[in-house]
């Protein structure tokens, strides 16, 4: 077994081998009541052995030399009783980098009266019940040392002990309960114990401790040992109940920063009302409108509308369980991006800042500007108010003019080739190799329909006709490239037409619904034959839908690129709204929240799942305060306008299907992959130079891998999923209260099988790592009608002119460049926090560093790939190399790596 048995010693662990597991195939019900398991069946969790010899020879020898003095009578009356020893448990403890000045206060006095009695408490309690009194066995409490003394230490991570005495036959501890008597919440990270013959027992922490001033309960912290719910020791049964109970709360009340309750509620927090009628917005989640659920906060409604939540507006921060807010190095990277985003929204109204450069494009030369020169910003504010603004990097400040210049990096796309977004190539590569690569589809008949009602939204049939794109097929009939599988399309139609009209009447909002039909070349890459402009219906078929093909002249040409920009805009939206927002942050959330809610820190699938909820919870609320929000950045950059999250919950109730969400599944519905038994993965794409894909399978296929290892490791039968109680509440209460306005559909997985639960958690890994990757961090390096007799007149001035105005460009381009940045305690997949103790099971982090070594050579496959000249989608004169699913990276913008999770 390798590392993890040097590290936790080999006897810890009584597991069984990690063999396949062949489920099966019948299917049940959602979730099953409980049966009862075969006596025969292995006991897999009480694994601590006869508690005499739970304590190392080391001590037992210590103690009897300590004692060797005694009378012969003192020695026969220790023979009766068990005899006592002194263990030291290691805590390590995470100190913050900054403190304000109020912080500093009261850790000098936490430091003071430490020295009287206000200590930090530990209490250990053993996995077994008191053999006389079946109450819990509880060690003598023990005191943090030396806090006062290393209040003042300056390092990350600080290191105390604590003396604990315990008898003879105490056996293992299984939990620990810690109890804060200071006046300030401090960051335990671990505690380990040594002195065991089974080796280190460790307690991963990893968390917020409040004074008992404000939380009075005792902290419970559990060994890094998996148990599952029927394995539980008899010691720790009822402290696992308890703390799911604490974590479940009432339901009841406004949250405190400083609570760690996890709760369900609509979305009923984006508009603000109370600000005025433009300011409200519809509330998301219900029979009217289906949407996930997210964390509750339980703040007061609004004064004009009961059934709006009052808004917390920022800098103040958004309620989320304690345990779930951004680390300082995250909070310092989102800050940063968030004061960029800030300069563009509040500093025009200070003094008239860039109100003279808030216009359109009136030259292409204009767009190097923000890259080459910056813009001017008249901050019109005292110099010593702007030394205190913590500005970044890539604000400068000159002095003499007392103007401010913002200037952003060059986007990787535009440094390999300033006109590459111009050409149509670059066009048709970004459907399978930009950031938005999931859209795409097999075309599998000729002209496409819509599935939206005819009676309100007209003629079903797309006004594409084979005249529009005969001349482009190379010679092969419309019939002949359907049959070859040559023809793909990208089609928003649906997703935005029942919505135009509305959008249209903003001020400044001009948008169609997009269909956009590509061919595959010769050569294995794509070209766009014809785009499709649509308009809810309001006359003549004619008016409300064109056909728009490749130029043949400088008229068409502009034209052209005109109906290119407004697929790009639909693009923008539907990947913003629906493929990241909905589908990795929104949709993910139910499953976060049930997880804390229904399964214990012990349970091996919540210690599975772990780093893959990492940051979700506090992100999104970040996104509900200041993103997706009435009059937001999202709102205010994309074409939908105040209709953005509409667009959002449309797609969730007529489009999502968790059971698609796998990317196998999601391939073949789009029809770019078939089953094929003769793959390496049983699976054969249609579009072989298709990297979002072809790097994604090697990921998501790794994952899998890993998961059935773990999964069969702790449930060599269906009965054990079956009766696994906090297993079957996770997931019922995942689908029933966390997506409940979808709960009755029938494409539910069930959780009956083995199998069942490798698929339900090898989505949900998916689409929190790499899905989300490959959606997000390539934002910033790949981002970013008047009448006809105008167009004429000066045709390159009209299309700038469709194009954002300067203001929402550069507001977007902040946002975006925050979106695509990884903060320094990124977490990237095949790692995680103490990698060698996160489990106490030896074989299983022996697994998770085999898992960890697949993701290494996956990513030098895709550097191979990256360099490989016949895949001209990802290499080539001017193109990027696709990186966004490299599993590793450097802080900062870098448009790759896979973090564990849903954090930005």
């Amino acid at each position: 077994m390798g590392l993890a048995k040097e590290i936790m010693g080999s006897s810890l662990i009584d597991r069984s081998s990690l063999s396949p597991f062949a489920p099966t195939s019948s299917k049940l019900s959602l979730v099953r009541r409980p049966v009862m398991v075969p006596l025969q069946q292995k006991n897999r969790g009480l694994r601590v052995g006869p508690v005499v010899a739970a304590i190392s020879e080391d001590l037992v020898k210590k103690s009897r030399s300590s004692s060797s003095g005694n009378s012969s009578f003192a020695a026969d009356k220790d023979e009766k009783r068990a005899a006592k020893f002194t263990m030291t448990a290691r805590v390590t403890v995470r100190n913050k980098h900054k403190e304000d000045l109020k912080e500093t206060f009261v850790k000098q006095l936490d430091a003071i009266t430490d020295r009287i009695g206000r200590n930090i408490v530990l209490e250990l309690i053993s996995t077994q019940l008191d053999p006389k009194t079946k109450a819990l066995r509880r060690s003598k409490t023990a005191v943090l040392k030396d806090w006062s003394k290393k209040s003042n230490i300056k390092a990350e991570k600080v290191q105390y002990s604590a003396d604990f005495t315990l008898d003879s036959d105490f056996g293992l501890p299984g939990a620990i309960t810690v109890s804060n008597k200071h006046q300030r919440e401090f960051f335990l990270e671990s505690i380990t114990l040594e002195g065991f013959a089974s080796g280190p027992v460790h307690f991963p922490c990893n968390s917020w401790v409040q004074s008992t001033k404000h939380h009075p309960a005792k902290r419970i912290f559990f060994s890094n040992e998996p148990y599952l719910p029927s394995e539980t020791p008899p010691g720790l049964r009822a402290l696992r109940e308890r703390e799911l109970k604490d974590l479940r709360g009432e339901g009841k009340g406004v949250r405190k920063l400083s609570d760690r309750i996890y709760d369900y509620d609509i979305y009923n927090d984006l508009g603000n009302p109370d600000k005025g009628i433009d300011y409200a917005r519809p509330v998301l989640g219900g029979e009217k409108i289906p949407y996930p659920r997210r964390c509750r906060t339980g703040r007061e409604p609004t004064y004009t509308d009961s059934n709006a939540e009052s808004r917390v507006e920022k800098p103040s921060p958004m309620y989320v369980p304690r345990d779930e807010q951004f680390e300082e190095s995250k909070k310092k990277t989102f800050s940063y991006g968030r004061l960029k985003a800030v300069l563009h929204t509040l500093v025009p109204s200070l003094k008239a800042s860039i109100s003279a450069e808030n216009r359109g494009f009136n030259a292409f030369a204009d767009i190097d500007v923000l890259y080459k020169e910056g813009i001017l910003l008249k901050v019109g504010i005292q110099d010593e108010i702007w030394r205190l603004l913590p500005l970044p990097k890539v604000v400068t400040k000159i002095q003499e003019s007392s103007e401010g210049l913002l200037r952003y990096d060059t986007p990787k796309i535009l440094s390999k080739d300033k006109f590459a977004w111009l050409r149509d190539d670059e066009f048709a590569r970004q459907a399978i190799a930009g950031v938005n690569p999931v859209n795409i589809e097999l075309l599998k008949e000729f002209p496409p329909k819509s599935n939206l009602d005819p009676q309100i939204y007209g003629p079903l049939e797309s006004a594409l006709k084979e005249e529009h794109i005969l001349g482009q097929l190379h010679g092969m009939s419309v019939q002949q490239a359907l049959q070859e599988k040559k023809l793909f399309i990208v089609d928003y139609h649906d997703a935005y037409l029942p919505f135009l009209n509305r959008i249209n009447a903003l001020d400044g909002r001009n948008s169609y619904a997009t269909r956009t039909i590509f061919f595959l070349t010769s050569q294995g890459t794509l070209k766009p034959i014809a785009i499709e402009l649509s308009l809810p219906p309001s006359g003549p078929p004619s008016r409300s839908k064109r056909v728009v093909t490749p130029p043949v002249d400088a008229t068409s040409n502009w034209i052209w690129q005109l109906a290119k920009s407004h697929v790009c805009s639909n693009d923008a939206g539907v990947h913003q709204l629906v493929n990241h927002w909905l589908r990795t942050h929104a949709c993910m959330e139910p499953f976060i929240l049930a997880a804390h809610r229904q399964l214990s820190a012990m349970h091996p699938i919540f210690k599975l799942l772990d780093p893959h909820m990492r940051y979700t919870l506090e992100i999104n609320a970040l996104a509900r305060q200041s993103l997706i929000n009435a009059d937001g950045v999202i709102e205010s950059c994309f074409t939908p306008g105040r209709y953005c999250m509409d667009i959002s919950a449309a797609a969730y109730k007529n489009f999502w299907r968790f059971d698609k969400e796998g990317l196998p599944a999601d391939l073949i519905r789009r029809g770019m992959a078939v089953p094929d038994s003769t793959q390496p993965h049983g699976l054969k794409l249609l579009l072989e130079d298709y990297p979002y894909a072809q790097d994604g399978l090697l990921i998501w296929f790794a994952i899998e891998n890993w998961v059935r290892t773990y999964v069969n490791h702790y449930y060599p039968s269906s009965t054990m999923i079956i009766n696994d109680t906090e297993l079957q509440l996770w997931y019922s209460e995942s689908v029933n209260v966390g997506h409940g306005d979808l709960s009755d559909a029938d494409w539910w997985p069930k959780l009956e099988t083995g199998e069942d639960l490798v698929s339900i958690l090898t989505t949900i890994i998916w689409l929190s790592s790499a899905q989300h990757a490959a959606l997000n961090f390539g934002q910033y390096p790949y981002g970013g009608d008047p009448e006809f007799e105008n167009f004429h007149a000066d045709p390159q001035k009209y299309f700038l002119s469709a194009l954002p105005s300067l203001l929402q460009a550069t507001k977007f381009m902040a946002v975006v460049d925050t979106l695509s940045t990884h903060s320094p305690d990124e977490e990237y997949i095949g790692n995680r926090q103490q990698m060698s103790i996160w489990s106490g099971d030896a074989e299983i982090v022996e697994a998770f560093y085999e898992f960890s070594a697949e993701i290494q050579r996956i990513e030098k496959e895709i550097d191979r790939r990256n360099n490989d000249p016949s895949l001209r989608s990802r290499c080539g004169a001017g193109v990027l190399p696709y990186e966004l699913l490299a599993p590793s990276s450097e802080p900062g913008v870098t448009c790759r790596g896979v973090p564990n999770s849903v954090s930005i």
